[in-house]
C-alpha cells in the first residue's frame, strides 16, 4: 500500500503529488485523501469509477487510496442512514448518568455493559456533572420508561440518571467537517 512519502508529498507512483496535511492523530493526508472523505461522506455508495472521476483521479489509485485509508483506520466502516421516525423510533432521550467516579472497576464495568445496550446509540464520557452522556432511541416515552427501570437503573454503578427529551432535531447524521485537513 503506498504510503505519504515524508517530504510531505504523496508517492509519485500514483501518479499525482499533492501537498499533505498531517492531522493531529498522525495520519498523513492529501487533496485526494480529503477528497475521497468528503465525497464517501455525501454518498457511499457510489461506484469507484465515479468516486475517482469526483476526485481528479483515475480508478486504481483511488482505490488504493480508499482502501490505504480504510486500513489507517480513517474510514471506520460504510452504513445506511435510516429514518427512525419511519422504522417506530419516535423518542430520542439525551441521558447523562451520574456515577462514582472513584471507582475504576464499577467504571469499566458500565462502560461495557452500556456497549451491549441497542437502545444506545451513542455513548460520552464527559467532563462537569455526570460521567456518561447517552442517547437513547426508543419508540415513545412508555417504552423509555420501561427501560429505564428495567436496564438503565440495574447497570452496575448506576447513581442517578438526568434525562432530557429532543422536541426536534435540527440537524443530524452530518458528515465530519473537514476544512481543517485542507492546505492553506
Amino acid at each position: 500500500m503506498p504510503k505519504p512519502a515524508k517530504s510531505g508529498k504523496t508517492s509519485s507512483s500514483e501518479g499525482h503529488a499533492a501537498p499533505a496535511i498531517t492531522a493531529a492523530s498522525g495520519v498523513t493526508l492529501d487533496r485526494y485523501d480529503v477528497a475521497i472523505l468528503d465525497a464517501l461522506q455525501r454518498d457511499a455508495r457510489q461506484s469507484n469509477a465515479d468516486l475517482a472521476a469526483a476526485i481528479g483521479l483515475s480508478a486504481a489509485p483511488t482505490w488504493r487510496r480508499v482502501r490505504r485509508l480504510e486500513e489507517l483506520g480513517v474510514i471506520t466502516g460504510y452504513r445506511a442512514e435510516i429514518d427512525r421516525r419511519k422504522i417506530g423510533l419516535g423518542v430520542l432521550a439525551f441521558v447523562r448518568i451520574d456515577t462514582d467516579r472513584d471507582n475504576a472497576a464499577s467504571t469499566q464495568a458500565l462502560e461495557a455493559a452500556i456497549k451491549k445496550l441497542p437502545e444506545v446509540i451513542s455513548c460520552h464520557y464527559i467532563s462537569g456533572a455526570g460521567t456518561f452522556e447517552l442517547q437513547v432511541l426508543v419508540t415513545d416515552l412508555d417504552a423509555y420508561s420501561r427501560w429505564t427501570m428495567d436496564t438503565l437503573f440495574k447497570l452496575p454503578n448506576v447513581k442517578d440518571l438526568h434525562t432530557s427529551f429532543s422536541l426536534g432535531e435540527v440537524k443530524a447524521g452530518a458528515a465530519l467537517p473537514l476544512g481543517h485537513l485542507r492546505a492553506p
